[in-house]
């Protein structure tokens, strides 16, 4: 399954919702604001790296450079571009949007 997140983790939990919520083998993506979750350092980022152990992290890289936060990103989260983004949507099962 794809979980895909954009709202910040440090206004809305769900980003801490989804990880509680995806399987092994699951993905994730940030977008929008959802890609300030992928700031090292962060109060999330302890919690996003255990999770990359069982699924995979991307984040829309357009979105990362528009928040100025491309040098700040997770070591292990994938950056994708938007034909990224489609092709994950298409090449899994299912697709969860946390709202």
């Amino acid at each position: 399954m794809l979980h895909i997140v954009n709202k910040s983790p440090f206004d809305k939990n769900s980003l801490e919702s989804c990880l509680s919520c995806a399987q092994d083998g699951s993905a994730v993506l940030l977008y929008e604001d959802g890609v300030y979750g992928a700031i090292k350092g962060s109060a999330y980022a302890e919690r996003l790296q255990s999770a990359m152990s069982n699924i995979t992290v991307y984040a829309l890289e357009p979105d990362v450079k528009a928040r100025g936060i491309a040098d700040k990103v997770i070591d292990g989260i994938k950056l994708v571009d938007y034909n990224g983004f489609v092709e994950l949507t298409a090449e899994k099962e299912a697709v969860n949007s946390w709202l």
